[in-house]
């Protein structure tokens, strides 16, 4: 009797021993998980979006506990390549048009998490101090892609240079939807890059809010700013099973807050703000 009495009580507490592993053995593992969640890297191209992320979205992760890492692009292609093998978390460079043809034609399934404040296009001009001014004939530098060109074009429509046809996909306006052209404006077609130097060379020209900003040229400058729609601002993107992660809520609870709007007051002077920002 006392021999099982013993039998029993050693096979007890090897239990208790083995639970107790078990547990610490969890505890130790869901500590790691907790650690590594809180370790995120956020892509973005150099320039004003690497800014946004380091100035207004960093600080505010941080305060959070996490542990951030900025990786800077020089191109439109790599930050959605590294977002969906998963070297990068999260990232800022582009327009929810561009990233729902780069997951398709890609075969990715990355998501706009939230839309937030972007460089709008901008008229440029060293020969008027304002449209008011702009004589017959002015010739008129603008992108030479369909994206951007349609967007010169709208914002020229906006102004009340020229009207586009009712008919047109605004997304997809070209010279050719143009019925009627108030000045006789002259356009010349040039690569994005070379717009901030044509700046000298015509009487207006049409730069990307991005280029206008690479070329040190002021927003506030511009004669005139594009009234840009919320599907050309800028998003941040993150795998769709991503999408309801705790650092996904984080980041866009940082972007909604008053500090981030505050920050892009301060620093980013001239960026269109989203609807969503502008209306609550």
């Amino acid at each position: 009797m006392k021999k099982w009495v013993s039998s029993f009580i050693l096979l007890f507490a090897l239990t208790a021993l083995a639970a107790c592993g078990n547990t610490e053995s969890k505890q130790s593992s869901d500590s790691k998980e907790s650690t590594e969640s809180k370790e995120i890297k956020i892509g973005a191209t150099a320039g004003p979006y690497s800014d946004m992320v380091s100035k207004a979205i960093i600080p505010g992760l941080e305060e959070k506990g996490y542990k951030v890492g900025l990786v800077e692009f020089s191109d439109y292609i790599q930050p959605n390549k590294s977002l969906n093998n998963g070297d990068i978390q999260a990232n800022l460079f582009q327009n929810s048009t561009y990233l729902e043809n780069f997951s398709t034609s890609n075969k990715m399934d990355l998501t706009p998490l939230i839309i937030v404040p972007t460089a709008p296009m901008g008229i440029f001009s060293n020969t008027y101090k304002s449209l008011d001014e702009v004589k017959d004939g002015a010739t008129v530098s603008l992108p030479n892609d369909p994206t951007n060109g349609a967007r010169a074009f709208n914002t020229l429509q906006d102004e009340g240079f020229i009207k586009i046809d009712e008919n047109a996909d605004p997304a997809t306006v070209s010279e050719k939807d143009i019925i009627e052209n108030k000045k006789n404006l002259k356009f010349k077609p040039l690569e994005a890059g070379q717009l901030p130097r044509s700046v000298d060379s015509v009487d207006l020209a049409a730069v990307p809010g991005n280029f206008a900003i690479a070329a040190n040229m002021d927003l506030l400058d511009a004669i005139a700013l594009e009234n840009m729609a919320d599907h050309y601002r800028n998003v941040v993107a993150v795998k769709t099973d991503n999408k309801d992660a705790q650092f996904a809520k984080d980041i866009k609870a940082i972007v909604e807050s008053e500090e981030f709007e505050k920050i892009i007051d301060e620093e980013f002077k001239g960026f269109g703000k989203p609807e969503w920002m502008e209306n609550r």
